[in-house]
């Protein structure tokens, strides 16, 4: 091999090599609220519990290159609650538990992202649910399938932090944790 060789050789290793990490960037600007979920858990009576919401409005702005300058919002309607009866969205719907009359939206909004490495980061912010305002983290799985990316996470709400079912249910058959679960589908930008 000559010289000449020898140094086309490194040029195209130098940019193959430099320039991977660059391809390997990859930003989410929106989430498609039709193929994204939002669902609970809970424990009643003894019994494993299902529900979802239906209507919520979620804003993202991630580069996986930088996701300390990340940004996340989402914005649930409590009254898209769908808890598996209708008797149970008509009590979730009182002062007691939601007070969808007074506090129509939760609302989260991130204050910082982290990323922990493997495609798993932290979502720091404050959720806000019957006017009280608490911070919490959430670990976040990013998956990427065909140019869409898939953010799965986990996190467990305690009611009585948010006064949720006050008055006669403070005490009830209901558990204290409810296990939220989302996972939020957006296209690469």
């Amino acid at each position: 091999m000559n010289l000449r060789s020898a140094r086309c050789i490194a040029l195209a290793g130098t940019l193959v090599f430099g320039l991977a990490p660059f391809a390997d960037a990859v930003e989410y600007k929106e989430v498609n609220a039709k193929a994204s979920t939002l669902s609970f858990t809970y424990e009643q009576m003894g019994s494993r519990t299902y529900g979802t919401f239906g209507k919520f409005k979620a804003n993202l702005d991630f580069d996986t290159e930088n996701p300390g300058a990340a940004h996340a919002a989402l914005t649930i309607d409590l009254s898209s609650i769908d808890a598996g009866s209708d008797d149970a969205n008509t009590e979730l719907q009182k002062p007691a538990w939601f007070d969808t009359a007074t506090y129509p939206v939760a609302t989260f909004e991130s204050t910082s992202i982290k990323a922990l490495g493997n495609d798993r980061y932290s979502f720091t912010g404050k959720l806000t649910l019957r006017g009280l305002t608490r911070e919490v983290s959430v670990p976040v799985l990013l998956k990427s399938e065909s140019s869409i990316g898939i953010f799965d996470g986990q996190l467990v709400l305690k009611r009585d932090d948010f006064k949720i079912g006050e008055g006669e249910w403070a005490d009830s058959m209901v558990s204290n944790e409810i296990n939220i679960r989302f996972r939020m589908v957006a296209p690469q930008r």
